[in-house]
């Protein structure tokens, strides 16, 4: 026969009681009532109290008037003080336990001492307490987070521990704390249910062979538990309410242990225990007698399947009405999918899907409806699966696909499976996005790169994977790339000594030596951003990962015609385009220049080049060597003048 223990301390504690009771009261007295922040951690319990008129509020600036309550885990002393400003009526719904901690932070702070707060950062009542030393505190989570803080030897601490703190965990801060020598005065404000509470699950935990812990997923205490539970019996199983669990898993050989969080209400521990006593009952019952001992009307009741609330079994569909599917679970009573529950993806609709005789795996919600049907999920069925496949996800390293269904601030929701997972905009991409709402609606490849189930946490992440791509298809191009070849890209960017050239996923770089045979000052003159244009490869180094590449066409090279179109002793016109000490360069034509040198500027001495020319002037020049393997021609003014004098005297003869 099965057996359920349930903890002595299991439920709501007393500050939660007491906070409980204080807004129950306050409802039949006033319409206007406000509870800043969440009054206890239990969605449950707070939907409950909104239906009852008590509003969540996260700032008093969404207050004109009415009451504000305190929460139970307590808040800074700003918060006090802003609602006697605003002339609001306030309920101090604080836990007795945390509003002693407030106390001796206060006074340890008026008398300049330094306070430390052991517990987690985060959590309402550790933010709450750190509000009475104006937010100054240490706070100290980890025993490695202490032993590398760095402290004062001459100052005096005053140390206090949040309320659902581990008592082992406090002691072995304590313990680093002394050893450094600090003057402390320390307080253990743990709870003492805390503690009472957190004792017994241990005794509970090592007496059975499956354990079952009871609480919101946001509620540290009932966490603690969890981990604490879990450490002494592996098959420790943590749910909110009884549409959490899974009955099926549980036979009638199992010692079954149950704890609750101190937010966790009455009502549902109630209904998990009768559920569970139910199911173990009729498992007992399908499991005894003989067939010769049994009545007709047994037989045909044992005909029919078992059902409890949170199995998961399959179903012949029935028909569709309506979008609401009924299906037959070979039990006394008919299984009803409503509409809504068939799947998380609101674009597939059941009656295109399904088919009267089709075999469909369901949730049991409820085993009676009120109308006497079976109340079932598939919806249900996809979270459980999205939640093993973004698990192995994480495991195994792998990439999922989400659609992004929201974009919050700092970063993205996307859903696989029914599971929300978050990418922050660090880890959208590679590269800074100004405007994340461009992926709404958008599949994302994605891993998954943290993952907490306890507090239903999971993060994925893009950046890696985009990373990784780039360095994939760089080495595919790379491989690809043979040099003196042609390929076509795109200008990404101009710079004051070239071009950059996205060849497909890696660019490639023109320097603007490169740009064209003629002379160019700056790279805007050939080329603009976004032009698309044919490039030459000139040189692939793939360990540095540079391409140098060039707009310079072998075939156009002015060069291999300079000797023919510019003989020796010719004439010619050209545009001084530089000066330097010894003489003067003339460009002849885009991308051939000559020297002429200062002895071959004029027919007297000259001192510098710029007293006899200027930059831009068009002059007259006579060939006196070409060598085009150096790309060099040596021109002379002055012999060009020469020639333009001796030409009439020829002519003059001639007649």
């Amino acid at each position: 026969m099965a057996e359920i223990i349930v903890a002595k301390s299991a439920g709501f504690c007393f500050g939660v009681s007491r906070a409980i009771n204080m807004a129950c009261d306050e409802i039949n007295k006033n319409k206007n009532i406000y509870t800043y922040g969440p009054l206890i951690h239990n969605k449950e319990v707070i939907a409950d109290l909104e239906k009852k008129g008590i509003h969540v509020i996260e700032n008093l600036e969404q207050v004109k008037q009415g009451t504000v309550m305190i929460r139970s885990h307590g808040v800074g002393q700003k918060v006090y003080d802003a609602i006697k400003q605003k002339g609001l009526q306030m309920i101090d719904g604080t836990c007795p336990f945390v509003k002693r901690i407030h106390d001796i932070v206060k006074q340890a702070y008026e008398q300049k001492k330094q306070i430390i707060i052991i517990g987690d950062g985060k959590h309402p009542e550790v933010q709450g307490i750190n509000g009475w030393c104006e937010y100054s505190a240490i706070i100290l989570a980890e025993v490695e987070q202490t032993e590398q803080t760095q402290f004062c030897n001459n100052k005096n601490y005053t140390v206090v521990v949040q309320t659902t703190f581990r008592k082992n965990k406090f002691d072995a801060i304590i313990e680093i704390l002394k050893q450094k020598g600090l003057q402390l005065d320390i307080f253990d404000t743990i709870c003492s249910a805390t503690a009472e509470r957190q004792q017994e699950a241990v005794a509970l935990s090592k007496n059975v062979n499956k354990m079952i812990v009871i609480g919101d997923k946001s509620s540290s205490n009932t966490q603690k538990l969890f981990e604490i539970c879990k450490k002494h019996c592996k098959k420790t199983y943590y749910i909110e309410t009884i549409c959490n669990l899974v009955l099926n898993i549980f036979d009638k050989n199992d010692k079954i242990g149950i704890t609750a969080g101190a937010s966790t209400p009455p009502a549902i521990i109630k209904e998990v225990i009768g559920t569970m006593s139910e199911a173990l009952k009729d498992a007992v019952q399908n499991n005894g007698g003989s067939e010769e001992e049994l009545t007709f009307e047994q037989m045909l009741e044992q005909s029919f399947v078992t059902l409890h609330t949170g199995d998961v079994v399959k179903g012949t569909v029935i028909n569709i009405s309506n979008e609401e599917v009924s299906v037959n679970l070979n039990y006394k009573s008919d299984g009803i999918i409503p509409k809504g529950e068939y799947s998380r993806d609101a674009s597939i609709v059941p009656s295109k899907v399904l088919q009267p005789g089709d075999e469909i795996e369901v949730f049991v919600v409820r085993v009676n409806d009120g109308d006497g049907n079976v109340l079932l999920s598939r919806k249900r069925i996809e979270d459980q699966k999205g939640m093993e496949e973004v698990e192995a996800a994480y495991q195994n390293k792998t990439i999922v696909t989400g659609k992004i269904v929201d974009v919050v601030r700092g970063g993205l929701i996307a859903m696989v499976n029914g599971v929300r997972i978050f990418i922050p905009s660090s880890q959208v991409s590679n590269k800074f996005i100004e405007d994340l709402n461009v992926f709404k609606g958008k599949e994302l490849e994605f891993n998954i790169i943290e993952l907490d189930k306890v507090k239903r946490r999971f993060i994925g992440g893009r950046k890696a994977l985009i990373e990784k791509e780039i360095l994939e298809k760089k080495a595919s191009i790379f491989e690809k790339l043979e040099i003196g070849s042609k390929v076509k890209g795109k200008v990404s960017r101009i710079t004051d000594f070239g071009a950059f050239v996205d060849l497909g996923g890696v660019d490639g770089l023109i320097h603007i030596s490169e740009m064209s045979w003629g002379r160019i000052t700056n790279p805007k003159e050939v080329l603009k951003e976004g032009q698309e244009i044919e490039v030459i490869i000139l040189d692939v180094d793939k360990e540095k990962g540079k391409i140098s590449l060039s707009l310079k066409d072998s075939q156009s090279n002015p060069w291999t015609t300079a000797a023919e179109k510019y003989p020796v002793g010719s004439v010619t016109e050209g545009k001084v385009v530089r000066m330097v000490p010894f003489g003067a360069f003339v460009e002849l034509e885009a991308g051939v220049d000559g020297l002429v040198h200062i002895s071959q500027i004029a027919n007297k001495h000259v001192e510098k080049p710029e007293d006899e020319l200027k930059v831009g002037e068009m002059i007259k020049v006579k060939i006196l060597e070409v060598n085009t393997e150096q790309k060099k021609i040596s021109l002379s003014k002055r012999k060009a003048e020469e020639n333009t004098e001796e030409t009439p005297k020829e002519e003059e003869k001639a007649e």
